[in-house]
């Protein structure tokens, strides 16, 4: 079954073009409608339950966006920002696990998206409560990029939806091929399907470090240093991670200046 498809801007070229390539590179996807408003779009949600919403999204005119999925009461669908934007709200979009798409959009990105798209779906159709963590997330993720304000929530998904959480609970992550486990204070973990280069690029660096090719510590639970049989950095609780040699110099000079 087709992903039903809403795309929203308000310039007609770029609507008429992404619908192009969602047509001719995505057959997965549907586009059940155009809108170029915050209430066309509005009233084809609320008519159509459409299973995503492409909208376009600008900086700092963006509000607009926002208000839409917070106005509409059957949060059934997900979002997809497409935007010219880069930088701070990238790492906002990461934070946050939305998918989005970088105006010129790439054909293989739009691709990928979709793909995401579709897994998705399929988990919160099983999980539907994820819905509601979703858009939580949609919320802080506003409030975040209309005030410009880095948060210290992450959102992350697993096998059972989507899961928000403080920095301050992650003790340590770990790659796990091209996932990345990522492990809490209270004993639990979880399995993201980002990488941990995105989360070495998300994670605020004067909280965390990449002490080797595999792992990422939080600092603030470092408890010592130690070199015997090796390098490692103790974290709470007697855990040691290994710190890969070549990063050991600048790690070390790290600490004593901190």
């Amino acid at each position: 079954m087709k992903l039903r498809a809403l795309v929203v801007d308000d310039e007609e070229f770029a609507r008429k073009n992404l619908t192009m390539l969602l047509e001719e590179y995505c057959p997965e996807v549907e586009v059940i409608g155009e809108a170029s408003r915050k209430d066309q779009a509005k009233a084809i949600i609320e008519s159509s339950n459409p299973d995503v919403v492409f909208l376009d999204i600008r900086m700092p005119s963006g509000a607009e966006g926002f208000e839409l999925l917070e106005e509409i009461e059957k949060k059934g669908f997900l979002v997809v920002f497409v935007t010219a934007f880069k930088d701070y709200a990238i790492r906002a979009f990461n934070a946050s696990a939305i998918y989005y798409l970088l105006k010129p959009i790439d054909i293989e990105e739009l691709q990928s998206a979709v793909k995401r798209v579709v897994e998705t779906r399929k988990t919160f159709s099983e999980q539907p409560e994820s819905y509601n963590t979703y858009f939580d997330s949609l919320q802080e993720l506003s409030h975040n990029l209309l005030n410009n304000k880095q948060s210290n929530r992450i959102a992350i998904s697993h096998t059972k939806g989507l899961k928000l959480v403080d920095d301050d609970t992650i003790t340590h992550l770990e790659a796990s091929g091209n996932c990345t486990t990522i492990y809490f204070k209270d004993g639990t973990r979880y399995l993201d399907t980002r990488t941990l280069k995105i989360y070495e690029n998300l994670l605020n660096p004067s909280k965390f470090s990449r002490i080797h090719k595999s792992h990422i510590i939080n600092l603030e639970l470092m408890r010592e240093y130690v070199n015997d049989d090796g390098h490692f950095a103790v974290l709470e609780g007697g855990l040691r991670v290994p710190i890969a040699r070549n990063r050991v110099t600048e790690f070390v000079k790290m600490l004593k200046d901190s």
